[in-house]
């Protein structure tokens, strides 16, 4: 399965990176109008800082601080392979940390999993059943595990989605994914 699920990686990753930068751009923004449009009006959402090929969150993110609606981010701490959270309330907060990850590493105001509604995970591919492969640390997956309430949209390219992806008993499915096409999956 390990295997499998690298070689898939490989395939995606190079998918992703083929993209023209102001694509990307492009891309992320349509994606996060999307997600704006199923965002209820005051939920907390957590949602991943992005990197730099990856969908640009910083839209969703400001336009989630123009309505209001509470942000939280995670914040990668490799010691345990779990994700601790913060309220996020300007971008100036976030420094680049663990793999290269924005976070408020210095300024955290400590967020409970309580208190998230909607999650938006990043995904490395997907598949139409719900399907989510991220870059193997299995962060995510673990910390969905222990929060099992939260409503889960993937959100990714649509060069990103595979006819099938290789899934163990520990790989949690999506309830809804999103690229710049809309919605790809509900479940």
């Amino acid at each position: 399965m390990r295997e499998q699920k690298e070689s898939v990686r490989k395939i995606l990753r190079a998918r992703k990176e083929a993209m023209m930068p102001e694509d990307r751009l492009k891309k992320s923004h349509r994606i996060c109008r999307h997600l704006m449009e199923i965002i209820r009006n005051g939920e907390t959402v957590m949602v991943f800082t992005s990197k730099e090929k990856e969908v640009n969150t910083k839209p969703l993110i400001m336009a989630l601080f123009r309505t209001g609606n509470p942000v939280v981010v995670p914040i990668i701490v490799k010691e345990d392979c779990s994700l601790r959270l913060s309220y996020l309330r300007d971008f100036s907060a976030l420094v680049p940390s663990t793999f290269g990850v924005p976070e408020p590493i210095g300024s955290e105001i400590a967020a409970d999993a309580k208190d998230i509604s909607t999650i938006i995970l990043p995904m490395l591919g997907f598949d139409r059943t719900g399907g989510r492969i991220g870059y193997g640390a299995g962060y995510y997956d673990r910390f969905l595990s222990k929060n099992p309430g939260l409503r889960k949209i993937g959100i990714a390219f649509a060069c990103q989605e595979t006819e099938s992806l290789p899934v163990d008993e520990n790989d949690i499915r999506m309830d809804m994914i999103i690229t710049e096409d809309g919605i790809v999956y509900q479940g």
